[in-house]
């Protein structure tokens, strides 16, 4: 696949690095990869108390990237965007007990949303929601079935959004590269919010990564917030301007390369190289001015 285009950041409330510390004390084949730090002068005024701190780490989990972002408690992940992680007895020949341990540790002071038990379309899954509030669906799959990644990013479409996910995915897979829309299991009938023909679940692909999309069978479920949001490395910045059109339907979200697309969700449309472009304060203050990326003005 080469470098990650697609990279799900998530947002905490001072805690980044103890979340990063506890995640890859927790799960298998997991480094802490980069870090990067506020700068010590230039920040603005809500950043400044942050000066020098952590930004960011960069988590890699079976080699999959995931940023963590340390700020502030104004976003905060959620159930409307989770992780499927997939312990696949094919390539572990403990793949169920493996599943178990990561379930206790993510447990500790965790809130669960689906108990680990056997359910019709997997004999061992749980969806548990751990302290920081990132949502973590463990399933043990069909080692028959074909091979999954380890980790795929899970929209659940409910309350305003509801019965949505077709059409996002639709509209996702025709912004992005090597993208395309695999099964879709629908709803036989009416099930709680969700209509007869709804997505059950969908598999999709976006610049080669696995994603999938589900309508909510459970009333008042979570809204898309930027606790849960999508970072795009972009080659250029005709890439940029391209993905910004499609995407930015929330004039007052627009902020220093992030937007809210119509269904809520939040992306981060940036340059590749942008850690680089923000090698100094002054760079890091034109970012901070910015709705959309400019990279030439950095």
């Amino acid at each position: 696949m080469g470098m990650q285009k697609i990279i799900p950041s998530l947002w905490f409330d001072r805690t980044a690095g103890e979340a990063a510390e506890f995640y890859a004390s927790l799960f298998p084949h997991t480094t802490i990869a980069h870090t990067s730090s506020y700068p010590s002068e230039g920040v603005g005024e809500r950043q400044r108390a942050f000066a020098g701190e952590l930004l960011t780490a960069e988590l890699e989990i079976d080699g999959f990237a995931i940023t963590l972002i340390n700020a502030d408690a104004s976003f905060r992940p959620n159930q409307a965007l989770s992780f499927l992680v997939h312990f696949d007895p094919a390539r572990d020949p403990e793949a169920r007990e493996h599943l178990d341990d990561l379930w206790a540790g993510l447990l500790d002071d965790g809130v669960v949303h689906m108990p680990l038990d056997e359910y019709p379309f997997s004999e061992r899954y749980g969806w548990i929601e751990d302290r920081f509030g990132v949502s973590w669906q463990l399933m043990l799959t069909n080692p028959a079935a074909s091979p999954q990644p380890f980790l795929t990013p899970d929209f659940l479409f409910g309350g305003a959004m509801q019965d949505r996910a077709e059409e996002a995915l639709e509209f996702y897979t025709s912004l992005f590269a090597d993208a395309g829309v695999g099964s879709i299991r629908r709803y036989p009938q009416q099930s709680g919010p969700a209509a007869s023909g709804a997505v059950m679940f969908a598999e999709f692909r976006l610049e080669g990564q696995a994603f999938a999309a589900m309508d909510s069978v459970v009333e008042n479920s979570d809204d898309f917030t930027p606790g849960f949001s999508f970072q795009v490395m972009c080659a250029d910045q005709d890439e940029i301007d391209r993905l910004w059109a499609a995407l930015s339907s929330v004039p007052d979200a627009e902020q220093c390369g992030w937007c809210v697309d119509r269904f809520g969700v939040s992306w981060q449309i940036v340059p590749a190289d942008l850690p680089a472009l923000l090698s100094t304060p002054e760079s890091y203050q034109a970012m901070l001015a910015m709705k959309k990326i400019v990279i030439a003005d950095l």
